[in-house]
């Protein structure tokens, strides 16, 4: 596996474009966008894709003048052909980054490998533990004192790929699952954005067992 690397140094990289993906309000959209004009990345959103056309974070993306796209999933008879159209989109803005930023659906394997190297998810768990849906639910039922979220390089199996970074939050006693969803999307708020950006600037490495190395020294768990 790989990952985009300038040729040269991050002050002199060359800008890379960024396609984010949506279902729903999309606020880690808002995140990475509002953090890659302040920090001044090397790079831009080229397209909001969403897989849904009221999904709230196409009006806000539109509103600041991004590219966005609505596919609405339940136009297409199997998960297959709509990853089509959703490839065909996604293609359509050359991205050198497609990053899955609360984007609700399970993506097909040819999907996945059309992208391989370049396709970026956040979960709202420590991964390995508890993928899938529901993780809070999980989380509380397993009895953690800590939860928190990661940020990897998707691969065919699901919730599962190198572990580019991740936050820990604390599990405090009486708390429910809107509780700790919202202690955690505050971490992936900053989690995601510091993630993005050293893909974007090629400050990590994935080795041959796909470990995920921060070339700067900086840390990958972010503690909250």
């Amino acid at each position: 596996m790989s990952v985009p690397v300038p040729s040269s140094s991050p002050s002199s990289a060359p800008r890379r474009r960024i396609a984010v993906l949506i279902s729903g309000r999309g606020s880690n959209l808002m995140a990475i966008a509002e953090a890659c004009a302040r920090e001044a990345w090397p790079a831009e959103i080229v397209a909001v894709i969403a897989s849904r056309p009221d999904a709230g974070g196409l009006a806000w993306a539109a509103a600041r003048g991004l590219p966005t796209v609505a596919l609405d999933h339940r136009q297409y008879p199997d998960r297959a052909s709509f990853d089509a159209a959703l490839a065909a989109a996604v293609d359509a803005a050359r991205p050198d980054l497609v990053v899955l930023a609360g984007f609700m659906r399970i993506l097909t394997e040819a999907f996945v490998q059309r992208y391989e190297g370049r396709l970026v998810n956040i979960h709202p768990s420590l991964l390995p533990a508890f993928p899938g849906l529901r993780t809070h639910r999980q989380a509380l039922d397993a009895g953690v004192k800590l939860a928190g979220a990661t940020v990897h390089l998707v691969t065919a199996r699901l919730d599962h790929g190198p572990i580019v970074a991740q936050a820990v939050v604390p599990v405090h006693a009486g708390d429910d699952e809107a509780a700790l969803a919202a202690r955690v999307l505050e971490a992936e708020h900053r989690l995601y954005p510091m993630a993005l950006r050293w893909l974007v600037e090629g400050r990590v490495s994935v080795d041959a067992q796909g470990c995920v190395t921060q070339l700067d020294g900086q840390a990958q768990l972010l503690i909250t």
